[in-house]
């Protein structure tokens, strides 16, 4: 694996002093050899830590250091990296709309670039600022779509997520007993990859756990939840449907949310 790849296998097993150590030893490397590409990854990777540990501004200021280098890069996805933690500053702070503004513009980069399993990735974040904006109906959508290419995909390392975003529709849609039992189904499939949760879906699913206790008392919440920790996520979706290989999600961004910048 090259450095971008080992530094993010790190970080999604939850080794923080890890990712530390190899990004700021990146980053005294790249100032001795000049290269900005993977400056940029050791930043962006910096600024995870940040955003793992909670500090939203070091987060934010990390991001933007990154996002000045990329910007000086011929190569112009190195952007999308840096953005995608600016969203997620914004998500956990509640500023939905302005991280709908930039995850729209994590997929286009996306798009652009023929990378699918990244966009389905930010349209799960996607629908989680339309669900907390309160369009339940078009976060649905785009939840059941991205879990359906998910699987027939087989981007298992996406799975968890999908379980997480039926947990919040769940109490969204007032059903806490389908809620406790995909928080088990997600606890179980990050348990099976070794990996930790992204920090606003960690956010999301400390609040999933919160609404749902309360709403079904501490016995019946595990109860619930060590049922669905038993089941495989794909037993519990109706994941039979094809995709054509030019399938995509048919959902557009107004103009007016997303830069003109590319």
């Amino acid at each position: 694996m090259n450095y971008a790849e080992r530094v993010d296998a790190a970080y999604r097993r939850g080794e923080i002093d890890v990712v530390v150590r190899m990004s700021q030893a990146e980053i005294e490397r790249t100032q001795q050899e000049s290269d900005p590409t993977r400056r940029v990854i050791a930043l962006f990777s910096l600024a995870r830590v940040a955003l793992r540990d909670g500090d939203l501004q070091g987060a934010a200021d990390r991001a933007e250091e990154a996002l000045a280098v990329a910007r000086q890069c011929a190569d112009r996805s190195l952007e999308e990296r840096p953005r995608l933690v600016l969203a997620a500053v914004a998500r956990m702070t509640g500023d939905l709309a302005r991280a709908r503004t930039l995850f729209w513009e994590c997929i286009a980069y996306n798009q652009g670039r023929g990378r699918p399993k990244l966009v389905y990735a930010q349209y799960h974040n996607l629908a989680f600022c339309e669900l907390g904006l309160g369009d339940v109906d078009l976060a649905r959508s785009l939840f059941a779509e991205n879990r359906l290419r998910v699987f027939q995909q087989g981007w298992d390392d996406l799975v968890p997520y999908v379980c997480v975003a039926d947990a919040a529709l769940a109490c969204a849609e007032g059903d806490y007993l389908r809620a406790a039992r995909m928080v088990g189904a997600a606890d179980s499939a990050f348990a099976a990859l070794g990996h930790v949760p992204d920090p606003d879906d960690m956010v999301d699913l400390a609040a999933i756990r919160a609404t749902a206790v309360a709403a079904l008392g501490l016995p019946d919440f595990n109860a619930h939840r060590a049922q669905g920790h038993l089941l495989h996520p794909r037993t519990m979706f109706d994941v039979g449907r094809r995709f054509d290989d030019d399938r995509h999600v048919d959902f557009h961004p107004p103009e007016a949310q997303v830069s003109s910048r590319r």
